[in-house]
């Protein structure tokens, strides 16, 4: 059994969930060995939302690929660079892995995409984003148990999904609602493990879609050397392996990439944890600052290489022609749903709220879940035939 370290999330302290449950199942049987984190864990894994994940968007919209990474792939090696890392620095890894498996629980289809259109149709009623949806999704829209909305998650695992990326001092009015039931603190740091997380979803998506955009052929080998920091691991490859093919070589420089970033990134938090004297959880949320982090030369080299594939794969004309067209399917489905409610589902127009802005934000909740083939299918049924580019 690894040994948590004492500025580690303690399952036994934990401040538990908003509703209480019962030991025991429906069955009269005990529920298992599990704590609570690994409760959480296997919750978001047994959800919904967690599967629908795997027709998600994460680069390629829709993908007619077999071996392009979705939001469920995307998810589970985050979450298994978060566990690496977590277990390095004698942190929780259970609550590591629910935070990185839930990160991206809250997308619509298209990724974002699908976000942008969401959030200009729900301009008049707060807007959207996919950070508050996630804890709207977890909290509210799943219906897995009998007693109550949502999966009931522990207060750390809400907080940390809130907070991963620091504090939420201007929050959304999802995030806003939630705080309001749970007491987020959300003007403070979150846990370690929250922390870990955030940077675990930087290091799996700024290595993996170089992998997935030369895959596709919209990068090539010779353009990303104009990055440094991979240039110095395409120079490391090849010295290493110079008579395998370079498709070869590049699937090692992303392993190899992925690792250097990971060793950077826990000798720094050591350094950090050790500069602040941090020994308990209420050490790490009062130190004022992130304490996961980068070195100073790898936050540079890491913001250069998201720079050059923003210009490059994200921004790619293939890639702008297909967001264009997934923004009209969200577009329009959106529009078509508030203009007649009567189109929706059976069980979705059962809640149907009758007051604004609850009625959009029913609407939002609705589309938020599509998976994109079912966007697209659903737009077909309500609105029309649509023109999509090539792949999807």
């Amino acid at each position: 059994m690894t040994v948590l370290a004492s500025w580690a999330s303690d399952p036994a302290r934990s401040k538990g969930r908003l509703h209480e449950e019962q030991s025991k199942s429906s069955a009269g049987v005990e529920r298992g060995p599990r704590d609570a984190y690994q409760r959480d864990r296997d919750r978001i894994v047994h959800s919904i939302a967690f599967r629908r994940l795997r027709h998600k968007t994460q680069v390629f919209l829709a993908p007619d690929g077999d071996h392009f990474r979705v939001r469920l792939t995307h998810s589970l090696e985050v979450a298994q660079i978060g566990r690496t890392i977590a277990r390095a620095l004698g942190l929780n890894e259970d609550l590591t892995e629910a935070l990185c498996l839930a990160h991206d629980i809250g997308h619509p289809p298209f990724g974002h995409a699908g976000e942008d259109a969401l959030k200009a149709a729900m301009a008049g009623a707060g807007g959207f984003d996919h950070n508050g949806h996630t804890l709207r999704t977890l909290m509210r829209i799943e219906r897995a148990y009998p007693r109550f909305d949502g999966l009931n998650l522990t207060w750390e695992t809400l907080e940390g999904l809130a907070k991963h990326n620091g504090p939420a001092r201007h929050p959304g009015w999802a995030l806003a609602e939630a705080d309001a039931d749970a007491a987020l603190e959300l003007n403070g740091w979150a846990s370690l493990e929250a922390q870990v997380a955030a940077l675990a979803d930087d290091i799996a998506y700024d290595n993996h879609d170089i992998d997935d955009g030369l895959r596709a052929g919209l990068l090539d080998v010779s353009q990303l050397l104009a990055v440094p920091l991979v240039a110095r691991g395409w120079a490391g490859v090849r010295a290493a392996f110079p008579d395998v093919s370079e498709r070869r070589q590049a699937r090692e420089l992303v392993r190899s990439q992925i690792g250097v970033m990971v060793n950077d990134l826990i000798d720094e938090t050591r350094r950090r944890i050790a500069d602040a004297r941090i020994e308990t959880v209420a050490d790490v949320r009062a130190a004022g600052h992130a304490l996961v982090s980068f070195s100073d030369e790898m936050r540079v080299a890491e913001r250069d290489l998201k720079r050059f594939m923003y210009a490059n794969l994200y921004h790619h004309p293939r890639q702008l022609e297909a967001a264009a067209a997934a923004h009209q399917v969200v577009a329009g489905l959106f529009a078509a749903f508030r203009n007649d409610p009567a189109t929706l589902p059976e069980e979705w127009r059962e809640r149907l709220p009758t007051e604004e802005p609850c009625l959009s934000r029913h609407i939002a909740d609705y589309v938020a879940g599509m998976t994109d083939r079912y966007a697209v299918r659903e737009y077909l049924r309500v609105v029309g035939p649509v023109t999509l580019p090539e792949g999807f």
